[in-house]
């Protein structure tokens, strides 16, 4: 065996190589939105980008390689159904081609400690556990989450009846790091229950809303104004209203479920005493006042105690499996947008956030879907920067963002982190391509590109940060402390030519790249160099492409031409 051998996974076009074109990104200022709710603890200059993601990411590179603290990614998972936004039909071959230069850009991106979250089923889990294990690094897996996605009802319960197969509920979070040596995770803790066989649950039929008209401002309750509770078996209620039977669910509903159990040690004292009312308040062992409905049987001694605040005990750090999560019922309705089949509560991302990010640190999502992870990010107080491929960054993004900005947005997390409003983003579109061919088969500058959008791009091809000097006209972009471009597309002429080199210092050097020049210009200065466009970025890259969604397979080049100086 060759010592080079190495373990990987192969598949059909793995070698193919993707020259991306390094595309700038255009702010649509009308689309932009900030909000005039102040809020200190609300980000500003957030991004979200229209555009294929590939490409985006790209885009991104040069200003964010190694800044973004935390990306959550949602994928199309492969499975064969038709998503209405992406192909999600692909062959395994192509569906990895599509992954792996994105994963590739995202490491890029990651921060040394940074952290990145992918969610998968099982169609694709374990082909791309091996190829994250290939561009992070084996050592840099941390964990593998098995997170409760659904119930079981409903239509997948057929394959089980059929005998067919386990009805499936759960996904997976793929964890890597960019480096093991260097980040760190805050392990949340959730809440231990009490719940157990020895009590009988009841669900009074009275809202959260109602419960908090019924407390003063010491949240005790007022008595007089609770009227008589209807009361309900909760398994019974949970079957009627198809409700998944779990901790999670249990624990945020907890205000409004009466555990009961006959003469309870906690209020032995009241067994012996006569009520005038049918509900009562008394302090738990805690010290919490909390709401009794008491039967009194005044011949026997005895009564029926219904507790309608649940106890629990104390915290325990959450593990690998995640079934605490309700991610049915009100998750459809988050944010105000319908998102059949895709759409992530957001705990679930609050979770993710939580445990790998602080505030003001940036948090990435490039397949934003319906803009949970933006959201999530803005309430939390991070910096996010969303890329949405569909029409729906328009009619699902940017409306659940901006109603975040404004405030009212109050589902989701809002409460739990009191959410009000406030802060910014910019919307920007991904650049058309900048050489296309004439009618005639030759390339040329694309003519949706007007004079700031050819100089910004030109600086990014050539890898300089395109930051136009108010003073100077040439000095548009900067590589180094001494090193400029300066884009135009005038002739240069020998006189032109001249004049800006009289501008410069001893020590600067000046890329120019125009479209035509006059003849010997090139060594006409030693510091001055002279880049004849299309012609120096033909081969650099693809130009032309506008869509890497469904293969991996390279478009013809551009074929690279002679300068002819003119």
């Amino acid at each position: 065996m060759s010592s080079k051998t190495k373990l990987e996974l192969t598949w059909i076009g793995k070698n193919e190589k993707i020259n991306l074109e390094p595309r700038i990104l255009i702010e649509r200022p009308e689309l932009s939105f900030k909000s005039e709710i102040e809020n200190e603890n609300a980000t500003h200059d957030n991004l979200l980008i229209h555009g294929d993601n590939l490409l985006a990411l790209k885009a991104l590179e040069q200003d964010y390689a190694g800044k973004i603290k935390c990306i959550y990614i949602d994928p199309p998972y492969n499975t064969g159904s038709a998503f209405e936004h992406y192909d999600d039909n692909l062959e395994h071959s192509i569906w990895l081609g599509l992954m792996k230069p994105r994963l590739e850009i995202l490491k890029n991106l990651l921060s040394e400690n940074g952290l990145i979250f992918i969610q998968i089923d099982d169609i694709e889990q374990a082909y791309l556990k091996v190829l994250c294990d290939e561009v992070f690094g084996r050592v840099n897996f941390i964990n593998m989450i098995v997170v409760n996605m659904s119930n079981l009802s409903g239509v997948k319960m057929t394959a089980a009846i059929n005998g067919k197969k386990f009805p499936k509920i759960k996904e997976y979070i793929l964890i890597y790091a960019k480096n093991k040596d260097t980040y760190k995770l805050d392990i949340p803790k959730i809440s231990k229950s009490k719940w157990d066989n020895e009590y009988n649950y009841i669900i009074p039929e009275f809202t959260r809303e109602m419960y908090d008209n019924y407390t003063n401002s010491n949240g005790e309750i007022i008595l007089n104004n609770i009227e008589k509770l209807n009361l309900v078996s909760l398994k019974k209620f949970l079957s009627e209203k198809n409700i998944s039977d779990t901790l999670e669910w249990k624990i945020e509903n907890s205000y409004r479920i009466v555990a009961t159990k006959p003469n309870h040690s906690l209020y032995k004292r009241i067994i012996n005493e006569s009520f005038k009312n049918d509900l009562s308040i008394v302090k738990n062992a805690s010290g919490k006042n909390v709401l009794i409905k008491s039967d009194f049987n005044k011949q026997t001694k005895t009564a029926r105690l219904e507790i309608v605040f649940a106890e629990t005990n104390n915290s325990i750090y959450l593990g690998d499996q995640w079934s605490d999560i309700v991610t049915t019922g009100g998750v459809g309705q988050e944010g105000g947008v319908f998102f059949p089949n895709g759409k992530k509560p957001e705990k679930l991302i609050h979770r993710i956030l939580s445990s790998a990010t602080q505030k003001k640190d940036i948090v990435l999502d490039s397949f934003l879907g319906s803009g949970s992870t933006a959201a999530v990010a803005h309430k939390m107080g991070r910096k996010w920067i969303g890329i949405e491929l569909g029409d729906h960054a328009y009619t699902h993004c940017k409306p659940r963002l901006d109603s975040v900005l404004v405030g009212t947005d109050q589902g989701g997390i809002s409460k739990g982190v009191n959410w009000v409003g406030g802060g910014s983003y910019k919307f920007y579109e991904l650049a058309p391509t900048l050489i296309k061919k004439d009618v005639f088969g030759n390339p040329v500058i694309n003519k949706e590109y007007n004079a700031d959008m050819l100089a910004a791009a030109m600086a990014k091809h050539e890898n300089y940060q395109y930051n136009p000097s108010p003073e100077v006209f040439w000095k548009q972009g900067k590589s180094s402390e001494n090193a400029y471009i300066y884009t135009t597309t005038q002739l240069i002429t020998l006189n032109y030519l001249t004049s800006i080199h009289s501008q410069m210092k001893e020590n600067e050097h000046l890329v120019i790249a125009c479209k035509t020049f006059e003849a010997g210009l090139e060594k006409a200065f030693k510091n001055i160099t002279i880049k004849k466009i299309p012609n120096t970025l033909l081969g650099r890259c693809e130009f032309g492409k506008e869509n890497y969604n469904l293969n991996i397979i390279s478009v013809p080049q551009l074929d690279e031409e002679e300068e002819d100086n003119e």
